[in-house]
């Protein structure tokens, strides 16, 4: 059944997520409204369809002013830096906690009827796997713990407030849009987009690393029932297959044979606080979306493969600064090798 045409605001709506969801809720009549700040994003991600503002989460009083009479909000903004929140601790913080807080404030206040954050795999941290959403939260690094502090306030304040809550866990998504400039995440893209360049991919440790990649698509389709399905209520929903577990050697070698690379990767230290094996249990989603993977990994990359190759290569953004600069700090970083 439809839902009803609702006024939405989605954050993040440059970003790769973001610019999705935007689209799909405007391609099915709902009235949206999109902000982001650009530090992270494509200009040409934003959806025509929708209201766009150039506003930064943390500026309370232009958000204030944007939530009015908004129905329900998508907060899918994030700095999403996992690796780097341990030697940018300030500024991913920033962006994550109280970017989110400046949005649930805002949304409260104009007592919105739902709030969906996108949250991160990171809550769990080092666990054994599959993570379930039953499970403790455990952040080991800045990134993981601004995430979940961010989820503590989003339930606190919905609680107090009589506001619906849903958040979304999705697990490395990806895809068309996806930023592929950015040395510091987004692991595929960064493959792909050094290795059409003729240069070898660089691997963190040993390359037995465990993770499952999830298909925009098919995190979409879990995105948008929490519009408004009521049984979504005051639920954290793991979003993104549980069959295709890979190591990131595997991972290489799937680029390699998309691309066309034959190079040899670089295998640089392991990375600080870097969780081996992170895989989730869809189980839920399965329940209560009637969840499945319609896209396997291999097409996931081919076709972010040829998203890359139709815009073209580029020269990777060093947008944020390191603010530990020590022993730890990873050398690709520190000396811009990526």
């Amino acid at each position: 059944m439809k839902s009803a045409n609702y006024k939405v605001l989605v954050t993040g709506v440059a970003g790769f997520l973001g610019s999705h969801l935007s689209e799909k809720l405007a391609n099915e009549g709902h009235q949206v409204v999109g902000i982001d700040n650009m530090a992270g994003g494509y200009m040409d991600n934003i959806p025509k369809k929708i209201d766009f503002h150039n506003i930064d989460c943390c500026d309370f009083e232009k958000i204030k002013k944007i939530m009015k009479n908004i129905d329900v909000v998508y907060h899918c903004a994030a700095t999403a830096h996992e690796g780097l929140s341990v030697f940018s601790p300030f500024e991913i913080t920033k962006n994550n906690y109280l970017a989110s807080v400046s949005i649930f404030s805002a949304a409260i206040n104009e007592r919105v009827k739902r709030i969906v954050f996108c949250s991160s795999m990171a809550r769990y941290g080092f666990q054994d796997p599959p993570f379930t959403e039953e499970m403790k939260t455990k952040p080991i690094d800045p990134y993981g713990i601004s995430k979940v502090a961010a989820e503590d306030v989003l339930i606190n304040l919905c609680e107090l407030n009589e506001i619906e809550w849903v958040i979304a866990v999705p697990h490395n998504i990806i895809g068309p849009r996806q930023i592929y400039d950015d040395p510091y995440r987004n692991v595929i893209s960064i493959f792909l987009n050094r290795m059409m360049q003729g240069k070898a991919p660089i691997i963190y440790g040993d390359g037995e690393q465990k993770r499952c990649f999830s298909y925009i698509d098919d995190c979409l389709n879990c995105l948008l029932p929490m519009l408004d399905q009521k049984n979504l209520n005051k639920q954290v929903i793991n979003i993104g297959p549980d069959e295709e577990f890979v190591s990131i050697n595997d991972v290489v070698k799937i680029c390699s044979n998309v691309s066309g690379s034959n190079l040899e990767p670089i295998y640089k230290k392991d990375r600080p606080r870097e969780v081996k094996h992170a895989t989730c249990s869809s189980d839920k989603a399965r329940k209560l979306l009637n969840y499945k993977t319609e896209i396997d990994l291999i097409t996931g990359i081919k076709n972010t493969y040829n998203y890359i190759k139709e815009r073209g290569t580029k020269d990777f953004n060093y947008r944020y600064s390191i603010e530990i600069d020590n022993n730890l700090t990873p050398d690709t970083w520190k000396k811009k090798e990526i």
